[in-house]
């Protein structure tokens, strides 16, 4: 399986989410980076994909985006397959 990668907050619904379809898909050891607080964090996640909001998600080398196109990528059958490369 793919290394997952998750920029996140803890008090966002998008992020528990978009964890929460990585679960059902079978992904249970995820890399989490926790931006609260960490403007380091958050500036390299930004620097990382041009965008400053949570989640931001990475399915090996690809950035997937956030919670909505996690959730579109996998409604249009894309991201079982990623996860499995």
């Amino acid at each position: 399986m793919a290394r997952v990668k998750i920029y996140s907050s803890d008090y966002c619904p998008y992020c528990s989410r978009a964890k929460a379809l990585l679960q059902q898909r079978g992904v249970t050891d995820y890399e989490e980076i926790v931006v609260d607080g960490k403007p380091e964090l958050r500036a390299r996640m930004t620097q990382l994909t041009g965008r400053t909001s949570v989640p931001q998600i990475f399915v090996g080398e690809t950035h997937v985006g956030g919670c909505d196109d996690l959730h579109a990528l996998d409604r249009s059958g894309g991201l079982v397959p990623l996860l499995q490369a």
